[in-house]
């Protein structure tokens, strides 16, 4: 399976765009990034480690949180809030590590359902300062980004 992911990190800017297009259907896709069962698969699957799910509600209002343990048993915990979710075709939420506090960013998936059956993933992250865009590029975002939504298109394509 071929990593299609695309990022777009432009200089001076307080936003990044991923995109991607997966062989499955858009409800599957959707699925996949709503359902907490599902999102444990393949959310963080940057590197060795566990992913708890502690809270996961998609619907508007609902939160999540997402703890990361690496094999030392350190802890990356991240959370959000659903503002929109919209079936088959949207999510919009906020993300922040808690690790660095008060750096929120809003993040906004859209789902193109294609002719030929796939889905083109298209997420937007806008953040509160191009220095907080920054920061959570040199974090190591990229490879994060990649390493999930690889496993996402494992998931959704098989």
């Amino acid at each position: 399976m071929t990593d299609t992911t695309e990022i777009l990190v432009e200089p001076g800017r307080q936003d990044i765009v991923v995109s991607r297009v997966f062989d499955a259907p858009r409800e599957k896709v959707f699925a996949a990034l709503t359902d907490p069962k599902l999102v444990a698969q393949w959310w963080g699957a940057g590197g060795p480690g566990e992913l708890e799910i502690a809270e996961f509600e998609a619907r508007r209002g609902g939160t999540y949180r997402h703890i990361n343990r690496d094999e030392t048993g350190a802890e990356y915990v991240f959370s959000g809030v659903f503002h929109d979710v919209e079936a088959p075709e949207r999510v919009v939420q906020t993300f922040e590590f808690e690790g660095v506090p008060g750096h929120v960013a809003l993040e906004s998936t859209a789902l193109e359902e294609l002719d030929d059956g796939r889905t083109a993933y298209t997420a937007l992250s806008v953040y509160q300062s191009v220095e907080d865009r920054d920061g959570i590029v040199a974090a190591g975002m990229e490879q994060g980004v990649r390493a999930g939504l690889q496993k996402l298109a494992e998931l959704v394509e098989s």
